[in-house]
């Protein structure tokens, strides 16, 4: 079986490995990632690939993590802009009432910084990361966001009530 990612590159582990599942799902992840358009590149000797994805609504970078020790897949997708710190409150209030009743992954800010993004993620534990299982993680997060991006600037640029901006989304 060829071991090889997309961008040539053979991950640093052992066959005999407890984890020899997650460290295969890394190279599925990049295969899928290639084969999809994605035009994946690998964050330095991470199990991290990073990407871009032209919304509707933005540009947004995305990352999709292999976490190897769990065999979990975790993908986020970020904002373009990061939240002034004088409207992280109303962000919050935002991202929190969109949260709520999300079925597939959610919101988080970083209060530090301003850092918005979309986690979706799927435990593989002790079975193959499928391709499908890829797609079913990496798109809710992408498509999420970028629905919800203009909410979350007219709440941060144009002083629209978080309550107002999550009802005319999802209305």
């Amino acid at each position: 079986m060829d071991q090889t990612t997309p961008n040539g590159q053979i991950p640093d582990f052992d066959p005999g490995s407890e984890h020899v599942n997650a460290y295969q799902a890394f190279v599925t992840l990049g295969r899928f990632l290639e084969e999809d358009g994605w035009y994946p590149q690998q964050v330095n000797d991470t199990y991290v690939y990073r990407m871009n994805f032209q919304g509707k609504n933005g540009d947004l970078r995305c990352y999709a993590q292999i976490r190897i020790e769990a065999e979990q897949l975790i993908c986020y997708a970020l904002t373009p802009i990061k939240v002034p710190e004088e409207a992280r409150i109303a962000a919050a209030e935002f991202l929190t009432r969109a949260n709520y009743g999300m079925y597939i992954g959610n919101f988080e800010m970083d209060f530090n910084d301003g850092e918005v993004r979309y986690k979706s993620s799927v435990d593989f534990q002790d079975v193959p990361l499928e391709p499908y299982l890829i797609r079913n993680t990496i798109y809710p997060a992408v498509q999420l966001l970028d629905r919800y991006l203009p909410g979350l600037l007219k709440v941060v640029f144009g002083g629209k009530a978080p309550i107002e901006a999550v009802q005319e989304i999802e209305s």
